[in-house]
Order: C-alpha cells, then sequence, then structure tokens
C-alpha cells in the first residue's frame, strides 16, 4: 500500500504540474493537446490510485472516494467532449452520468447529515460534501441534457471542456494545497498563500467561461462575430 500512496503522490504532482501547463498554453495549440492528453493519464491514475488509499486505509472514505470518482468523471466527460470515442459513446456517456448522479446525492446526504451534526460529519465539515454533491448532480443533468440534445458544437462544447477539465485541476489543487497543507514547510504554511493556485484555476476557468460564452452572446447581440476557439 506504501507504494501505492507513493504512485498516487507522484501522479497527483504530474497532473496538477500539467494541468496549468494545459490551462495557461494556448487553446488548441499543439502544447495545451499533448500535454492535455498527459493530464488526462496522470490524474486518471492519481484518482484510481487515491480511491484505493482512501477505501483500503480509512483515509476519510466518505470524502476522499468520491473526490477520487468525481474527479476522474470530470476528466473523462471533458476529453469525450471534445474527442468522443469511436464506438460505446453513449453507453459510456450513460455510465459517467449515473456515477456521476449516485456520487453526487449520495454527497448531498452526507451533507445534510454534517449539519445535522453540527457541522461535521466524523470530523469533516459539510463544505466538502455539498461542493462534491452540486457536482455530481449538476454534471449528471448536463450529461442528460447533452444526450437528449445531440453532440454538442461550438461554444457550449468548448465551455463544458473547459468547466469540466478546470474544475478537475481545482479538485485536484484543493486536496494538495489545502488538504495536504500540513506536509509543506512550516515557514509555506500560509494560508493565503496554498490557496492561490486553487483560486487562480477557478479565476482562469471563469474568465474562460466568460470569453467561450458569454463574451460571444454580446457580440451576437450587437452582430459581431467572434473566432472560434479550440
Amino acid at each position: 500500500m506504501q507504494m501505492t500512496l507513493m504512485f498516487h503522490i507522484l501522479m497527483g504532482s504530474l497532473g496538477i504540474l500539467s494541468g496549468f501547463v494545459a490551462l495557461y498554453a494556448a487553446k488548441g495549440a499543439p502544447v495545451h493537446r499533448k500535454v492535455g492528453i498527459f493530464f488526462v493519464v496522470t490524474m486518471l491514475a492519481m484518482t484510481a490510485s487515491g480511491t484505493v488509499v482512501a477505501a483500503v486505509r480509512g483515509a476519510a472514505p466518505a470524502l476522499n472516494v468520491p473526490a477520487g470518482l468525481l474527479t476522474a468523471y470530470l476528466v473523462v466527460t471533458g476529453l469525450t467532449t471534445i474527442r468522443p470515442p469511436s464506438s460505446g459513446a453513449r453507453w459510456l456517456g450513460i455510465a459517467a452520468m449515473l456515477v456521476a448522479a449516485t456520487v453526487g446525492l449520495i454527497s448531498l446526504g452526507f451533507g445534510f447529515e454534517a449539519i445535522a451534526n453540527g457541522g461535521t460529519r466524523k470530523g469533516m465539515p459539510a463544505f466538502p460534501f455539498f461542493m462534491f454533491g452540486l457536482i455530481g448532480t449538476l454534471g449528471s443533468v448536463g450529461d442528460l441534457r447533452m444526450m437528449r440534445a445531440g453532440r454538442l458544437t461550438g461554444a457550449p462544447r468548448i465551455a463544458r471542456h473547459l468547466w469540466r477539465m478546470s474544475f478537475a485541476l481545482f479538485v485536484a489543487a484543493m486536496s494538495f494545497f489545502i488538504g495536504q497543507s500540513d506536509e509543506f514547510p512550516t515557514g509555506l504554511r500560509i494560508m493565503p498563500l496554498l490557496a492561490l493556485p486553487p483560486l487562480a484555476v477557478l479565476a482562469t476557468m471563469l474568465y474562460w467561461l466568460w470569453r467561450v460564452r458569454f463574451r460571444r452572446s454580446l457580440r451576437g447581440l450587437v452582430g459581431v462575430s467572434a473566432p472560434e476557439t479550440a
């Protein structure tokens, strides 16, 4: 299990580094595409090993197992939005949607249980349970809407890819910089400083979503077309 833990740490570190490179690289450029694939591979390896460690070692499994499953879900569905598999796409989408909905609803239940118990559940605060609960339920609702509407194109397709990949990176950054803050040297345990990387991910995600969706909508209202963003 020690080897699995070390593998999890290594993959998580590589996933966060590659995620930041992909996030700030020119969208659609070769660097973005190649590093993005590396990000997907390392994140899936990180979430798989982390889920195993949480379940076997009892490391807050009610929080870490949903975190691993939903992060993997975000990465997979973010990738298939841009690069749908040649076969089995519908069944993969249905399976991902069911996993997200199930984990999301269970996490919301844990969140309400935490509130009923004074704000915590087995020592864990309610906020992360609600965060993962909302990710799972809202993500699954988005999956259902996409299945009913058909394959996405244009700005909705890019926005779906952006928020899912970015939020997966946000979860990984939160887990590393905030969740493992006690592992940093004492001089670096400055919460505003450690919070900067996750907040940077959120801010960049919101910027790109505004640029892809809302700015285009505003331009459309005044009759100005925006260039396609890859």
